[in-house]
């Protein structure tokens, strides 16, 4: 097929390797004291590496070549490391590249990998509390006693969906509750209401960056994990609908048709 690729210009390359960092996909290599473009699988002709190339020697031109493959750039991305990982994803972000970040991400999740944030985190690698899959056992009698006095019946965690491991066991058979993050602090009976013998998944539709990723995510979830039911509970306000959109697309794409609860609060925290 003819497509946009990258040349590079042996007469004007140095060897320098500047170019290299700029390419997580693994499409560029020094060989023989030259940058070389080792597989046209590899290289999408974005041309994030031109911007390194300080002898102006990489330019991109239009070809034969084989077609860039997503899942094979994966396969050496994912041996390569979080930092690799999180290179890529960024680049597909900033080139607008939605359906191959789409596809990645859809890669990622399937293998248990987690999605790291495009921007820098304080956590370490792996190693931060909010992020680690548990569940919290209660005793029926707690549970009684939780109602009565309003007490706490979250039993998994974490709640934050972009946290969301969608290989959580808790997930497999359960009944699902997608909440607005301002719904627990507008709705005061929220957990005997609607949290109650359910896993809860939290977002902003308005706030939150990677809603796409959200999308592939509960994709997987709705695809791979029986989930029995879904009910959604939101706020009132207009960007707010944006949860429902985002179920509606995750259960297309999972290819999933099953009725959802939607539940709708005011600010003054009464059901509508």
């Amino acid at each position: 097929m003819k497509r946009e690729i990258i040349e590079i210009d042996e007469t004007k390359c140095n060897g320098c390797g500047a170019c290299i960092p700029g390419c997580p996909e693994g499409a560029l290599q020094l060989i023989d004291g030259k940058a070389r473009l080792v597989s046209d699988l590899f290289c999408d002709g974005l041309g994030a590496c031109i911007g390194e190339c300080p002898q102006g020697a990489i330019a991109v031109t239009e070809r034969e070549a084989e077609a860039y493959d997503e899942a094979k750039v994966l396969e050496n991305i994912i041996k390569a490391g979080a930092n690799t990982i999180k290179a890529h994803l960024k680049h597909l972000k900033d080139h607008d590249q939605q359906e191959y970040l789409s596809q990645a991400v859809a890669i990622l999740l399937r293998q248990g990998i987690p999605i790291p944030k495009f921007e820098e985190s304080s956590c370490p690698s792996g190693g931060c509390p909010s992020v680690q899959t548990q569940v919290i056992e209660r005793q029926p009698v707690a549970v009684e006693k939780a109602e009565k006095q309003q007490g706490s019946l979250l039993n998994t965690w974490p709640v934050q969906l972009h946290l969301l491991n969608p290989n959580a066991p808790y997930l497999n058979n359960a009944d699902i509750l997608i909440a607005a993050d301002c719904v627990p602090f507008a709705y005061a009976d929220f957990h005997v209401k609607f949290l109650k013998n359910k896993v809860p998944i939290m977002l902003c539709p308005k706030l939150d960056s990677g809603i796409d990723q959200y999308i592939e995510k509960l994709a997987v979830i709705f695809q791979e994990r029986s989930i029995k039911s879904v009910t959604i509970v939101r706020m009132e306000v207009p960007c707010c609908g944006g949860v429902e959109i985002i179920v509606q697309k995750a259960l297309e794409k999972a290819q999933k048709y099953m009725m959802v609860k939607m539940n709708v609060i005011s600010i003054k925290g009464d059901i509508i």
